[in-house]
This record gives structure tokens, sequence and C-alpha cells, in this order.
């Protein structure tokens, strides 16, 4: 083995932090300034202010560039950024060292436009908006007490265990169906419509909880597909969806039934709370119980009444035998009012009848009296006792007109006391009263 040279100076091994120190100045010195385009991708706010986000190719090509904008330049950004947008950074590369990873510390940010994934779901919502599988009127209402929830997820996704938590604590005695599927990568899609149509067939659950825990829009993008949208419309069961953080918006959140903002929400709107479960039946229990009490009061205070009543029979029965003297007395003296009534009426009818024959006679008399003058003065031989005579025709017909005698003509002239003929001279008529 060769023997190094005696003048040359031995290497010494890095410090890990040195190397990476030595690293991070050899990237300032080589690169300097930057500006850098891209889509981005898992963007978050710390509370500090800072973002961090991750910066990848908009062409799909499998590179990624971590990326951390502080506070203070933050607050310069005009826009508001989100997953799937394009922009273009400003900024200078290093490397942090918690991590040994290669990162841009980002100066400015400005908006290209939208990216590729973005723009593929604004595709699909018009599309499938246009079918008709977002219409509100199709929705259907959650049913107020299940007894059996389904969940939709991965096994070892952290959303399972917010939801075993959240309906453990809220409503422990629901039981929990899970329809294992990934939900993330290639293969996510198929098996999240399978697990759908599967809860769908089998009838075992009251609704559907479909969740996952939050991401950027690629870790999101399963619940985008369209297989797993018409999976959801599909299905016969209600479907919450609850999918990543409140600001995070799928297809399937739209499709769905409910759309919570994550999958603690989904839990809790799809069972009610067994205590405020409980403490409605206690206060429909206390209004049940009151009513029957007053019930009961009034129904005590009836029997209070009629026992009062009842206490006292011989009282009762005094004043009905009262009653009934009374009432004898007056029957009695009413039928001696009738008999005295019935004993007197003949005589007092055969009274009335004689006054009215009276009455009536009279009545007649007068009337016969009257026409009996009435005919005495049309008596013409009473008119002959005042000392006119009465002229007749040789047949006995009187003469009424001097008109109608001739001279030569013999008549006979009547008196009261006697007749006598004579003959007509002469004819002679007068002129006519005025």
């Amino acid at each position: 083995m060769a023997e190094p040279a005696t003048g040359a100076p031995a290497r010494l091994p890095w410090g890990v932090a040195a190397l990476l120190l030595a690293t991070g100045d050899a990237l300032a010195a080589r690169f300097g300034a930057v500006a850098v385009r891209g889509e981005l991708s898992g963007l978050t706010r710390a509370a500090s202010g800072h973002w961090y986000f991750s910066l990848k190719d908009a062409d799909g090509a499998p590179a990624l560039l971590r990326c951390a904008m502080f506070r203070r330049a933050a607050v310069l950004v005009d826009f508001t950024p989100a997953d799937g947008q394009q922009v273009e950074l400003r900024g200078r590369l290093g490397v942090y060292e918690p991590r040994g990873e290669l990162q841009m510390v980002v100066e400015s940010l400005q908006r290209l436009g939208a990216g590729t994934l973005y723009e593929e779901f604004l595709r699909r919502r018009a599309k499938l908006e246009a079918q008709g599988l977002f219409d509100s009127l199709r929705k259907r209402p959650l049913p107020v007490f299940p007894s059996t929830i389904g969940v939709v997820t991965s096994p070892a996704a952290a959303a399972l265990r917010d939801v075993l938590i959240t309906l453990q604590r809220r409503a422990p005695q629901v039981r929990v169906v899970i329809y294992p599927s990934p939900v993330q990568g290639a293969e996510a899609p198929a098996a999240l419509a399978a697990a759908l149509q599967r809860a769908g067939e089998r009838r075992e659950v009251d609704v559907v909880l479909l969740v996952r825990g939050g991401g950027s829009l690629e870790d999101l993008w399963a619940f985008n597909d369209e297989r797993v949208v018409r999976a959801v419309v599909a299905c016969p069961l209600p479907v919450v969806c609850g999918v990543g953080h409140e600001t995070d918006i799928t297809l399937c959140d739209l499709a769905a039934d409910l759309r919570a903002p994550t999958p603690t929400a989904a839990a809790e709107l799809a069972a009610p709370a067994r205590q405020e479960a409980l403490a409605a039946l206690q206060s429909r229990l206390a209004a049940l119980q009151r009513g029957v009490q007053r019930g009961l009061q009034a129904q005590s205070q009836r029997l209070d009444t009629a026992a009062l009543r009842l206490g006292q029979p011989a009282q009762g029965l005094q004043m009905q035998c009262q009653r009934l003297d009374d009432l004898g007395r007056r029957l009695g003296l009413a039928l001696r009012h009738c008999r005295e009534l019935q004993a007197g009426e003949p005589q007092r009818l055969a009274q009335r009848l004689v006054r009215a024959l009276a009455t009536q006679l009279s009545q007649r008399r007068l009337t016969l009296a009257g026409a009996q003058d009435r005919l005495q003065a049309h008596d013409p031989r009473r008119v002959l006792q005042r000392g006119y005579a009465w002229v007749e025709a040789a047949d006995g017909r009187p003469v009424v007109s001097a008109l109608a005698l001739r001279p030569g003509q013999t008549v006979r002239a009547v008196w009261a006391d006697g007749r006598a003929r004579a003959e007509v001279l002469d004819v002679e008529s007068l002129p006519p009263s005025p």
C-alpha cells in the first residue's frame, strides 16, 4: 500500500452543520437572487404570519421546490395565493439546516395565472354543474337520530381517528361501519367510488361520511374525480362530505347532501350530541310530568267536591222531601181550584147562553122594526092618504107620464078611500124642471 507523501496536508471530515452551512454559502455565491416560475402547492399560513409552500412545474415534471416567505415579505403580496395558481417567485436559494433540504426564501410573489389542476377543476365543475349533479333540490335531509353511521376513508388516515373520537364523545350509542379506501393516489378514485357503491348496496347504515384530512390540491384530487362525484350522487344513502380544511372545496363537497368543513364537523353534523338529546328528553319528561300533575290536581279537586256532596246524604234527602211536600201542596190547591171551576161551569154557561140569546133576539127585533118602517114608508097607500091619487089605464097598468094619454081615453083614478072613472079631455105637456 502506497504511503502518502509526507508534504501533503491531511483532509479532515466535515461536520453536518458545517457542511450544510458551506453548501448554503456556495449556493448563495453561485446563484444569488433568482426568479423561478411554477405552480403553488401545499400552501399553509402559520400563526406567525409566515407562508410555507412548494413550487412545482406546471407541465407536470416531477420536480418540487420547498419555499418559505416570511411575514415581512408576505404582507406585501397584493392577492390571495391558493393551490394551483401559477406564480413567479424572486428570492435566494439556501439550505434549511434542521432538515437538510434545499429551500428558497421568497422575497416577492406575483401571480401569473391558474395552474393546470385548478383549470381542470373549473372545467369539471362547470360540466357536472350543467348536468345537475350539484342541484340543491335533489339533496336529501340527514336522519335526526341515526343508529349506524358509515365512514368511507383510509383506515390509516387521521380523519378516521377524528371521526371516531368525535362520535365516541357526542354519540357513543351510534354504531360505526368503516368502508376502507385509499384517499390519495392513482388508485383512490376507483376505490372511493366502489366503497360508496358498497355502502349503498348493503344498506346497513343510515348515513355515509366521506372524509379525508387536509392537503394540497393534488393531494385532494381524488375527490374531484368524476367517478367519485357520480358515486356520491348515485348513493341511495345521505352523504356528508368532510374533506380537507374549511377553505378546501372539492367537487364531492358540492355533490354531497351536506358539506362539512372538516372530518370532525362531518361527524358532528351526522350525529346529534347525546347530552343534548338527553337534555331535550329530560325537558319533555318534565313537561309531561307537570301536565300529569296538573291533571291529577284537577281530578283531586273534583273528587273532593263530590266527596263533600256525598258526605251529607241526609241533608240532601231532607231537601228533596221538602221539595216533594211543596209540590204536593201546590198540586192539591190546583185540584181544588179545578173542581170549583168545573162545579160552577154549567150554570155560568147557561147564563151566558141566555144572555146571548136575549141579545140576539133584541138585535133581530130592532132589525125587523127598521125593515118594517122602511117598508111602510114605501107603501103607496100611505102616499095616497096625503092627498095624492093613483092613475091607471083600463088594463090596470099605471100611467106614469101625461104623454102616454090621449084625448078621449078612459082612465081610472085611485084615492086612499076610493076610485073613479075619468075621461081625458085634453093632454098638455109641461116644461121639464130646471
